[in-house]
């Protein structure tokens, strides 16, 4: 089976190739040829997942799958959420977002928090939405190299280490994008 992933992200690209371990045949959008910036105007993940996925279906008639992945802080009021990419600034800065991010912590006792990824396929014109979550807490100060984005400082219950100090396969196994990941393989194994 081939399917398209809305993603120019070239670590969700890997991190969602290494889910699905083969089983499909993911192209990505450089691969359909597709260059275009897909705006994310939602106020959700559903909502922003699902804009990616219809733009390809409908531009390219392929089957696609895109997805949507916000940080949700407990004492920022579920901040930065759907707006975590650009939490600091309309330049997906990581850095920057993760430094606005600790300021905006700073003081605060509870620093609970959940990674959620939303992942809306598109199958032959049959539209589907499957949600992954880790729970875990927001560190005082980065720590690891590996991953991307917030990975530094957001450290998975049950853990010790942020998910930037985790090998790729370890944070694979228990992420965000590897439960709904999860959840999307499961269905299309009943096809």
């Amino acid at each position: 089976m081939k399917l398209v992933f809305a993603t120019n992200n070239k670590h969700k690209l890997e991190e969602m190739r290494a889910i699905l371990g083969g089983k499909v045949e993911l192209l990505s959008l450089a691969e359909i040829d597709c260059h275009d910036d897909i705006p994310e105007t939602a106020d959700t993940l559903e909502g922003n997942a699902l804009i990616k996925a219809r733009y390809i279906f409908e531009k390219y008639g392929l089957s696609c799958f895109a997805d949507d992945t916000g940080l949700e802080v407990d004492a920022l009021d579920g901040a930065p959420g759907v707006y975590s990419a650009r939490y600091a600034g309309e330049n997906n800065d990581s850095e920057a977002n993760i430094d606005k991010l600790l300021q905006n912590l700073t003081g605060k006792n509870c620093r609970t928090a959940q990674f959620r990824t939303v992942i809306a396929l598109i199958l032959n014109g049959e539209e589907r939405l499957f949600d992954g979550i880790v729970r875990g807490s927001i560190s005082e100060q980065r720590r690891g190299a590996c991953g991307f984005g917030y990975d530094p400082v957001f450290v998975p219950e049950g853990y010790t280490e942020s998910f930037a100090e985790m090998s790729a396969e370890q944070k694979n196994s228990i992420s965000h994008r590897s439960r709904a990941a999860a959840a999307l393989n499961s269905y299309l194994e009943t096809l």
